[in-house]
Parts: C-alpha cells; structure tokens; sequence
C-alpha cells in the first residue's frame, strides 16, 4: 500500500522526535529488532502523525518529557501515512491497543505501562502530555536524561503543520 503523504513533506514532522533521540523505523525488519532490544529495558514509541493534535499537544509534550532526570531505554517512533509497513508492525506487536495516530506507548521489559492514543491527547495541553510521561519515566525508567542537553533543547522550533499543508503521496 503506497503512503499517504509525501516522505519529504512530512520530514520537518519526523526530524523533531528524532533531534531529540527518536529512532525512526520504516519496516517490518527494523520494528523487530528495535521491539526486541526494547525488551531488555524500556522503550517510548511513538506513532507520529500529520494531524494538528500531533503538532500542539503530542511532540512538544514528548519533546518535553525527554528533558526529564528519568527517561526510557529506547526511543522508537513510525510515522502514519508515511511509513506504512513499520506503522502496521508496532499495531500488531502492540495488539490490544487501538489503532490510533498520534499515540504514544511506554513499555516496560516489552509490556506497555502506558498508552495514550488520539482520543486522549486530543483532550491535553502539551505540558499535559509532558507532565503524564514525566511521571511515568519517573516510575518505571532507570536511563538518566535528558535526551539532548537543555541548550540544545530550547533552540528547536517546533512545526505546527498540520495535515492540511501536507501534500499527499503523488508516486515515485
């Protein structure tokens, strides 16, 4: 199945999780063997997405999150509509969790602690979405942050794109 936006439009929505530590997996393959390194620890993976609640509430919060004393092992992110393959593989190894983008997993030794979907950080500021995971890292992640230096930090701008300034897949 072809994606639905284009891979270099939505790079700009992509780059800011992995600036502050996110690996970006595009297939099957790769979620494997992130998921099954992620075992041994703790992983946030997020299913990143186009839409306006992505880009207000759940990438500064997650971006926020990482400024934490306590963050997790692996930092793993897909994209939805982009990297279709890898998006499918995280939904099926995270069976029982409903379909949604944007969401956000915290997993412990490969069992997921937490799990925000779309529905719920429709409903969140992105201090909300912050604060929630702060308090998870803080109860079940041993890895010392931040992710990327304070300095660092403050100098991203974040993008506040959403789906509609996006142009779809249009072929190789």
């Amino acid at each position: 199945m072809p994606p639905l936006y284009d891979s270099e439009a939505v790079e700009p929505l992509r780059d800011e999780l992995t600036y502050v530590g996110f690996r970006s997996l595009a297939d099957d393959a790769e979620v494997d063997r992130a998921m099954a390194e992620a075992e041994h620890g703790t992983a946030l993976i997020v299913v990143n997405s186009v839409c306006g609640c992505a880009a207000g509430s759940c990438r500064p919060g997650v971006m926020h999150a990482l400024q934490n004393e306590r963050i997790p092992d692996h930092l793993l992110t897909v994209f939805a509509g982009v990297d279709t393959e890898a998006t499918d593989r995280v939904r099926d190894r995270l069976a029982g969790m409903e379909p949604s983008s944007p969401s956000v997993f915290l997993l412990n030794k490969g069992s997921v602690v937490l799990g925000l979907g779309r529905h719920d950080i429709e409903g969140m500021s992105a201090q909300e979405v912050a604060d929630t995971l702060r308090t998870a890292f803080d109860k079940e992640c041993l890895a010392r942050g931040p992710s990327i230096p304070r300095e660092t930090f403050e100098g991203i701008l974040p993008v506040e794109e959403c789906g509609s300034a996006i142009p779809p897949y249009q072929g190789n």
